[in-house]
């Protein structure tokens, strides 16, 4: 496993460290019943230079989506709790926004809502206005891909609405505690990465998610890379999730449950039928992203604060997707040993 990781997303993550692209990085390869750790480059580099260490905190940014909000409503459906085409309002009905009457799960899910997530001055709302805002919003008649924090923050309250309980708290009992996850939540460890350097650490890195706090559907998390392995294994140990090898988005931009599907716009992949070339994966804007192949029993777990020093996001979604790529080769060379 270590040469062909070594020549491959190693040797590029180091090349990232040496330029500036994010000061180090805590990452995690799966294959099979084999499990690889990494710990490269630093803490941060500004104001002063901190070494990174094994198993520290980051802000997962929307990586939360999945680990979070996206794994309890997929889990509701499975179990047909809920039903992948229910109203959002049947469930959650404080949501008053134009549009809402046929606004579906399945939509907010994929990202194909409509919704218009414009919310004026809203860095400037504090808690009880900026929510009263999120149920306003409008949910136009264009049903097509559009990704919005806004989908995952409504879900997010509707799940309050169906536990009664805060979103903090139905994390820690729904998925937490049953996945062995000890280091994950909204609260920041003490051992958390820097990530902003003008932010103070610990504090999350999405203005969104700075107010509405334990309520936050779309971001907002803070985890270790041991948590996301077991995590990733979780899925990886229960069938019930090859469900969501499947395009559930109903326009043409390929999106499983909450995950986007990566080997979906592959038309040979599609043809061929071959779900193990499948993977489902999500990204977060401060450089983390998870990726699983259910059918290969294989995990990436990737974990930066490339927003540590600059926010290019146009030149580091570039390098994000040479990196995911690397990674999805060396996995397949992997899966073949």
């Amino acid at each position: 496993m270590t040469n062909a990781l070594s020549e491959g997303p190693i040797k590029l993550i180091a090349a990232y460290i040496a330029s500036g692209i994010f000061p180090g990085a805590s990452f995690a390869v799966i294959n099979k019943t084999s499990v690889q750790k990494y710990t490269m480059g630093l803490n941060r580099s500004k104001p002063v230079k901190i070494a990174l260490e094994d198993d520290m905190a980051y802000d997962l940014a929307s990586v939360s989506k999945v680990v979070g909000t996206g794994t309890v409503v997929i889990n509701l459906i499975l179990s047909k709790k809920i039903a992948l085409d229910d109203l959002l309002i049947d469930h959650y009905p404080d949501f008053k926004g134009d549009g809402a009457a046929k606004l579906t799960i399945r939509q907010l899910l994929t990202h194909t809502s409509g919704i218009d997530p414009f919310i004026k001055n809203r860095n400037a709302l504090a808690y009880d206005a900026l929510r009263q805002a999120l149920n306003q919003v409008k949910a136009t008649s264009e049903k097509v891909f559009h990704y919005s924090d806004v989908n995952f923050i409504l879900l997010g309250f509707m799940l309050e609405t169906l536990y009664g309980q805060s979103l903090s708290d139905i994390l820690k009992s729904e998925i937490f505690l049953p996945f062995g996850m000890s280091h994950t939540g909204f609260v920041a460890p003490e051992n958390t990465v820097a990530t902003a350097w003008q932010l103070p650490k610990g504090m999350v890195h999405d203005p969104k998610a700075q107010v509405l706090g334990i309520h936050t559907g779309s971001a907002g998390l803070f985890s270790t890379v041991d948590d996301l392995v077991a995590f990733a294994q979780a899925y990886l140990s229960d069938n019930r999730y090859l469900a969501l090898l499947e395009d559930y988005s109903q326009t043409q931009d390929q999106r499983s449950l909450g995950w986007d599907l990566l080997a979906l716009n592959d038309a040979a992949v599609i043809a061929k039928r071959d779900s193990s070339q499948q993977w489902l994966i999500h990204t977060g804007y401060t450089g983390t992203f998870v990726m699983l192949n259910l059918i290969r029993q294989q995990a990436v777990i990737f974990l930066s604060n490339r927003v540590h020093l600059k926010d290019d996001r146009l030149q580091w979604l570039v390098d994000r997707n040479l990196l995911i790529d690397s990674f999805v080769k060396t996995m397949e060379i992997l899966g073949n040993e």
